[in-house]
């Protein structure tokens, strides 16, 4: 039998970034795959949009996946920004909240940014799209924006 060579904080570190990410996924999942879903969604609706009006393009199509993946890093810098204010305040021994804010507020603000592009390549594409659609999206993004804005319990406003 060997004995246990793995260090004890190493251990503390470990565990301690597993259980937050398993708490995390559970907080981001619906979110997250909405997300994709919509991503995929505004790709299919954007390349019909370019078929439709005889502009399709390889490059147009690829740069799209590639602003994709650069929407899914400012998910994950959310998520780690998210860790690192649980952390800080769990090693400061600060009174600790299992809410992940600035991943899943990242998540809903480019899931509506998704939204608001497919109804704008839908409309390309030739159908009517109902006014009051756009400006319910438009309003959540706004909100959305300003919930991210909005000074913290206890801050004070700067005058």
């Amino acid at each position: 039998m060997t004995p246990n060579t793995t260090p004890t904080g190493l251990k503390a570190v470990l565990s301690t970034t597993l259980a937050l990410a398993a708490a995390y996924c559970q907080t981001l999942a619906l979110p997250a795959v909405l997300l994709f879903f919509a991503m995929l969604c505004d790709w299919l609706s954007g390349v019909a949009a370019a078929w439709i009006t005889n502009k399709l393009s390889s490059r147009v199509g690829i740069v799209g996946i590639i602003k994709k993946v650069g929407y899914a890093l400012l998910v994950v810098v959310g998520i780690v920004v998210d860790w690192v204010i649980h952390y800080a305040a769990e090693m400061l021994g600060w009174p600790s909240v299992n809410f992940y804010y600035f991943g899943l507020l990242v998540t809903v603000w480019i899931t509506l940014n998704e939204c608001i592009s497919i109804t704008e390549n839908v409309a390309r594409m030739g159908v009517k799209v109902p006014s009051f659609l756009q400006k319910v999206i438009e309003k959540l993004k706004c909100t959305t924006e300003k919930k991210g804005e909005e000074p913290e319990t206890g801050d004070t406003p700067k005058k």
